[in-house]
């Protein structure tokens, strides 16, 4: 894999460090000739477009204004992550598991994430257990159409060679806080969540899948959402919520020594954990170094600085106001992030520095 330029993080070069992100992706991607099946378990994170086909609820203009200049479902500009992973491994987009007007066979994979998923309850959609259903059912109607001959479909050698997502877990920490628990009742709940991840890892690996892409969760108490909505809040040194944010690294530190269990657990698995918490962290306290300014403001939505959200006209509503097209944002929505931030957080995820262990990602194309 080619690491990134130290241009790309210098702290002088915000806009050297966006003329070249195109040549960054384009130059990995090159490396892989043939791309892994990929399939992805998450929430809005990494929606690719299930909210939209699974329930028909409207994500409209601006959102993919940026990139794809039509709305496709995603929470965002433009691009996620997960298409910018995608990129780099010379792969096609996710289509949505739900979409059922798409055309796609998913001989690339299959996204399950959808909008608002957690892993508790387990039984209510789209949870990640019902993802794993999904993807049990998925891989029994997919053999069962090859085998009779019905076309191109994934294969069982595709399937055990593929590479499983997950990046699941955010909303179960800012739901508790939601419901107004106290910071111990939802540091109490943590455990479970991370039990419900490895439940899923354990199933997709008994079903053959041996390399496993876990994310952790974010700065939860940087979300301009939160800030505008939580009335007490104590606020660290760069005005983030000290309370979300602590609890979303107890659960990051109990995912991690999760991951190190299941690597000593699982004979051939590749587990890979991805500190996404750190590289946000970092993009929000220097955001200037990047480029960006404003990074607690989100670049769509309703009430002005400081935070430019209102839970009553949120972005895509009528009454919404949305930043130029070019503006340097971090947020999109007070939620989600813009393509802009989205592609540094890509190109540091794709340089190692985070990831334990430190394989680079094109390891998982197939010979």
């Amino acid at each position: 894999m080619i690491s990134p330029s130290p241009l790309l993080f210098h702290p002088l070069s915000p806009f050297l460090h966006l003329l070249l992100l195109p040549l960054f992706f384009t130059s990995v991607a090159s490396q892989c000739k043939n791309p892994p099946v990929i399939f992805n378990f998450g929430d809005s994170n990494s929606d690719t477009g299930g909210l939209v086909a699974g329930l028909g609820f409207p994500v409209n203009l601006p959102n993919g204004r940026t990139f794809f200049h039509r709305s496709t479902g995603r929470l965002s500009d433009g691009r996620l992550l997960i298409d910018f992973l995608c990129q780099s491994l010379n792969a096609s987009f996710l289509s949505p598991y739900l979409d059922s007007l798409g055309g796609s066979r998913f001989t690339n994979g299959a996204n399950f994430a959808v909008v608002g998923s957690s892993t508790l309850p387990k039984y209510v959609p789209f949870s990640l257990n019902i993802q794993l259903m999904q993807f049990l059912h998925f891989k029994a109607r997919t053999l069962e159409l090859a085998t009779a001959g019905f076309g191109n479909f994934v294969t069982d050698e595709g399937l055990r060679n593929a590479l499983y997502i997950i990046d699941i877990g955010q909303n179960d920490i800012a739901d508790s806080f939601s419901k107004q628990m106290s910071y111990a009742q939802v540091t109490k709940r943590i455990p479970s969540v991370i039990l419900e991840i490895e439940n899923a890892v354990n199933v997709l690996y008994n079903q053959g899948g041996r390399k496993f892409w876990i994310h952790n969760t974010g700065p939860l108490g940087c979300l301009p959402q939160k800030l505008a909505l939580v009335q007490k809040k104590d606020l660290d040194p760069i005005g983030c919520i000290s309370d979300y944010n602590s609890a979303a690294r107890i659960f990051n530190e109990g995912l991690r020594r999760s991951c190190e269990r299941m690597r000593s657990q699982f004979s051939g698995a590749t587990i890979v954990y991805v500190d996404i918490y750190s590289i946000k962290y970092d993009l929000i306290a220097n955001a200037s170094k990047y480029g960006f300014s404003s990074p607690l403001t989100a670049c769509c939505g309703s009430g002005g600085p400081p935070y430019n959200y209102d839970i009553r006209v949120t972005c895509g509503r009528p009454g919404y106001q949305v930043c130029n097209e070019g503006s340097r944002y971090v947020s999109w929505d007070g939620i989600h992030y813009t393509e802009a931030a989205n592609s540094i957080i890509a190109s540091k995820v794709l340089s190692m520095a985070h990831s334990s262990p430190r394989i680079p990602f094109d390891f998982f194309c197939r010979n």
